[in-house]
């Protein structure tokens, strides 16, 4: 058994973790029994910041919101919202007036329509989308090759880093991610000064729906699970 953590691996029934009762089990690499310092320190890092603190007051408040018949006990509780509504009301809840909507123009529609609903909650709305600024893909050094479109002499980059240096310049107090690339994400995260959530993802073949294949791992898409060739 690897030293790190591995919980989506743990051997143990829901119920029984460690991490979800004083008296619960879990393997030799558990981070809730091996690693109690971490725990410790994360609360510290809480502590300090009380900004920091108050995120993490309202983001555990709006995760119990999201549901009903809370009650009744934890087996009978339900789904209550959706993630669109969520990220608004956790926004209210945070006092924040500016928001900014980061999107692929591969969903300029939804990026749209995002944008209307988060204007209609009262939000002033900062929307990049990701062609924002013309760089072209040689300033990568790609050519035409490594194009979407080969035949095109300068196809436009994906700009997440100039998506986030905009939000950053306008003030924005909160990101929202909708359907940016894998990688490019990644981008807009490390160079966004405000918290970033993320409302949807990219995936070209399921429609945005990456859990699809997840869900299928065991039947249509069990192929996925093949070793990769050397």
């Amino acid at each position: 058994m690897p030293a790190f953590p591995q919980c989506a691996a743990c051997p143990y029934d829901w119920s029984e973790r460690a991490c979800r009762s004083p008296r619960g089990k879990g393997p030799e690499n558990c981070p809730t029994l091996r690693e109690r310092e971490l725990a410790r320190e994360s609360v510290r890092i809480l502590e300090a910041d009380p900004a920091l603190m108050a995120f993490a007051r309202q983001a555990s408040l709006q995760e119990a919101d999201g549901y009903s018949g809370r009650e009744k006990g934890y087996a009978a509780v339900r789904p209550a919202k959706t993630r669109l509504e969520e990220v608004a009301e956790f926004a209210k809840r945070m006092g924040y007036t500016r928001l900014g909507l980061t999107f692929c123009g591969g969903l300029r529609a939804e990026g749209l329509a995002v944008h209307r609903f988060l204007e209609a909650k009262g939000f002033e709305v900062v929307s990049l989308m990701c062609k924002a600024g013309r760089v072209p893909k040689s300033a990568l050094g790609i050519g035409p090759e490594g194009q979407v479109d080969t035949r095109c002499d300068s196809e436009t980059m994906c700009n997440p880093v100039l998506q986030a240096l905009g939000a950053n310049r306008h003030g924005v107090e909160l990101n929202v991610l909708l359907g940016l690339c894998v990688g490019h994400d990644s981008l807009f995260i490390k160079h966004a000064e405000a918290p970033t959530t993320v409302l949807a993802v990219k995936d070209r073949l399921l429609g945005h729906n990456p859990l699809a294949a997840v869900y299928q791992l065991t039947q249509y898409y069990r192929g996925l699970l093949a070793p990769e060739p050397d």
